[in-house]
């Protein structure tokens, strides 16, 4: 495999630069503080082949310091605050991005489809090295933004980006990345258009959140029970049996001891999906709007997932997914809002419950676990989130879905006039593999494609059960 051969790494500060100040992070925030990574691929035109690396790469600089000045948050550093009990919280001090420029003789077409992963993508992002020993860097020193621009021996590009999971959540990460898309200075005429409508200026202040957890009302007696995520992982972990240390105080996106996992993206065409929504109340009485894509998807693929995996029919199964809090809390989040707001929903059954049960009822399952989702749901779970969390034993009964079709991602063009979109956009190894991401597919057909990580002894059984529809 070719190399990757890097020719630039400078600091990108905010062109107007904010007074220090510190924001205080919620636990949902310091759920997963490891840089998350996505890769954009743009394929130029054989008359764009030419195109200047450094005035691409000076373009993309320029742009991020002018994004910088209002997402200034992502110019600073994770602190551990000595005011606030050691917990991390978000030091804004202009400590600056970073930004690396590379090239590589490797070719797209090396590759074949980009949309499935491969491990030489792994060097298309900057990785900073975090040790936290004596003489070592510590966390306050790591950069929470980085982005790497590699020219291939083709003529394309892609821009790797990496964000710190404590700073942006899903939705505040393609929030940003479009603003930042639409300064660079070919967009610029275009403004800020995201989904269609004007992106408003970004919050970046957790109070609501704040206000919502530190809220002195006690927490009801069977409050913690009606959270079917904390209690239907607590059940998970005891199922497992003796484990070399007692979780007290498990956390979904601690990276935990895994088997190794193959990533793997498949595509659920609209036509597919269709096929399966008519499952759930018959040709006869179908209505589009009996389910969304999203939850008949969901429940197929927990379906498969768990099939494929040869559970006893005995053992609890597990579905949890994630749940955008913005518009299911009093007062309301902003689109706007900049930190995490999911948390996650949960569906459980025995292994025999599911492989018997219809799609109705799986479906209904989940509507039903999405609308337990309020200020108390959300409250008792992040309280119950407090602390440093345990790293989780391996949950093989546990299916995780995260909805990214109302992202999309590939329309986010940082090479515009050059090219109308990414031909491809690659999230990279995320702390937890087995999590199943949906994403908008880019064949425009309204289909969704499905990013999965699995034990390579179960693909094959996963792909023949997942597109296997009749």
């Amino acid at each position: 495999m070719a190399s990757i051969f890097e020719t630039k790494r400078v600091n990108v500060y905010p062109k107007t630069i904010q007074p220090s100040k510190i924001i205080k992070l919620t636990n949902l925030d310091r759920q997963c503080p490891t840089l998350m990574y996505l890769v954009f691929f743009y394929k130029l035109s054989y008359n764009h082949k030419l195109v200047n690396d450094n005035y691409v790469f000076n373009s993309l600089k320029l742009s991020l310091e002018e994004t910088l000045s209002e997402w200034y948050p992502a110019a600073g550093r994770l602190w551990k605050n000595p005011n606030n009990g050691n917990k991390l919280d978000l030091w804004c001090n202009n400590g600056g991005a970073l930004m690396v420029q590379a090239f590589t003789h490797a070719k797209f077409s090396e590759f074949g489809n980009l949309s499935q992963y491969n491990h030489f993508f792994e060097n298309l992002v900057y990785k900073p090295i975090y040790n936290n020993g004596d003489n070592h860097n510590n966390i306050s020193e790591m950069p929470i933004l980085v982005a790497q621009v590699t020219k291939f021996g083709c003529g394309g590009y892609s821009i790797g980006i990496g964000t710190s999971h404590a700073l942006f959540d899903g939705q505040a990460t393609f929030n940003f990345v479009s603003t930042w898309a639409s300064k660079t200075h070919f967009n610029k005429h275009q403004g800020i258009i995201i989904n269609g409508l004007e992106c408003p200026k970004p919050i970046h202040d957790r109070q609501i959140l704040l206000n919502i957890t530190n809220n002195q009302t006690p927490i009801k007696n069977n409050a913690l029970s009606k959270v079917a995520a904390i209690q239907h992982l607590y059940q998970l972990i005891i199922q497992t049996g003796p484990y070399d240390h007692m979780v007290k105080n498990p956390q979904l996106f601690v990276p935990s001891i895994e088997e190794d996992c193959v990533l793997s993206t498949f595509h659920f065409s609209a036509a597919m999906i269709e096929s399966l929504k008519r499952r759930v109340h018959g040709v006869q009485s179908y209505s589009a709007s009996v389910c969304t894509s999203f939850e008949i998807v969901t429940a197929h693929l927990w379906k498969a997932r768990t099939k494929a995996l040869r559970l006893r029919k005995e053992r609890m199964v597990c579905l949890q997914f994630a749940i955008d809090t913005r518009t299911r809390l009093t007062p309301q989040l902003s689109q706007a809002f900049s930190g995490n707001a999911f948390v996650l929903a949960s569906v459980a059954l025995t292994a025999g419950e599911l492989e018997l049960a219809s799609y109705e009822t799986i479906v209904s399952k989940i509507k039903m676990a999405k609308n337990c989702v309020d200020n108390e749901y959300v409250r008792t779970y992040i309280k119950a989130l407090e602390g440093s969390g345990d790293a989780l034993p391996p949950l093989r009964e546990l299916t995780i879905v995260s909805d990214w079709t109302r992202m999309p991602f590939h329309k986010v063009n940082f090479m515009y006039p050059y090219v109308n979109g990414a031909v491809s956009v690659c999230p990279l190894t995320p702390p937890v593999p087995q999590v199943a991401y949906f994403m908008q597919s880019l064949d425009h057909d309204k289909g969704i494609d499905v990013r999965i990580g699995l034990n390579p002894q179960f693909l094959t059984d996963f792909s023949h059960y997942f597109l296997a529809i009749s």
